[in-house]
């Protein structure tokens, strides 16, 4: 891994932000996915969700797995959720981004 003006880069060349966005333009699914698990457990009273916790819920719902579901991901699935939902804001933890 090297690191630019961008961020870090893997071995594709890309930024995990450049990666988040090229998968979830492939899997628009697991977005939603992920969206109805949220709202699902908000709606029976949770007052924390952790992404981490529905990747895995996702990757045992779907019966291959979702190819290239890079944990990786989380925190910027986090981050469109709450941009799509702000009063979701309170239920996910989000830390200061030190990378693109």
């Amino acid at each position: 891994m090297t690191i630019t003006a961008l961020g870090p880069r893997r071995a594709t060349g890309r930024t995990i932000t450049e990666q988040f966005h090229a998968f979830d333009a492939r899997n628009p699914h697991v977005y939603r996915a992920l969206e109805r698990m949220a709202a699902r457990r908000l709606a029976a009273s949770a007052t924390w969700v952790s992404l981490k916790d529905l990747f895995e819920d996702l990757r045992r719902q779907l019966p291959h797995g979702v190819a290239g579901l890079n944990n990786n991901f989380t925190a910027l699935y986090a981050r469109r959720l709450i941009d799509d939902h702000p009063h979701w804001a309170g239920a996910f933890e989000l830390r200061r981004r030190r990378a693109a």
